[in-house]
């Protein structure tokens, strides 16, 4: 497994780096060598937060921990991304009753690519439809709000295009505008 180490906000040390890279050699037992794995380092105010992010055949691991020290975030998110891999490798034995992981992840990818009407796997059981009224930002995410839903789509009446406003996890708001190119 390769890392891609990037830092947001703080200087990526070799210290840091080897630390990283030292730390979440762990899962490389888990994982082939021919996987990056992409994990962002950032500062944001006094909390160290750090993001891995490993695609897999048919999943993705993903794990995002902030605490008040970089070394202590980086344990954190590795001790949450072998809960995930023990999780999903559980699931795996369970259904394949014994075989290596990676025989069973090979094997359930194969099930996947032979599978071929994708329609009953991802089946949308509900249609809404509602009129799109023009608001700005604000007046949508106020909607959203009282609602009590975790995003909006509207129609945003400064740019003339559907938006869609969402709740992030860190408490703010963010906003989708769609890009035509």
């Amino acid at each position: 497994m390769r890392l891609d180490v990037r830092g947001r906000n703080i200087e990526i040390t070799d210290a840091l780096k080897d630390y990283t890279t030292k730390r979440l050699s762990k899962l490389e037992k888990y994982i082939d060598d021919g996987r990056i794995a992409q994990v962002a380092l950032s500062l944001e105010g006094e909390n160290h937060k750090v993001e891995v992010t490993i695609p897999l055949n048919g999943f993705i691991l993903r794990g995002e921990v902030t605490a008040e020290d970089m070394y202590s975030a980086i344990d954190m998110v590795v001790e949450k991304l072998e809960k995930q891999i023990e999780k999903h490798k559980t699931k795996l034995y369970k259904s394949h009753r014994g075989a290596g992981l990676k025989q069973a992840v090979a094997d359930e990818i194969k099930r996947q690519l032979d599978f071929k009407d994708t329609t009953e796997k991802f089946k949308v059981v509900r249609t809404k439809r509602f009129a799109l009224k023009p608001m700005d930002e604000e007046e949508a995410i106020m909607q959203m709000s009282l609602l009590g839903h975790t995003f909006f789509v509207f129609f945003n009446s400064e740019s003339d295009e559907v938006n869609v406003v969402y709740k992030r996890k860190d408490g703010n708001f963010g906003l989708i505008e769609p890009d035509f190119d």
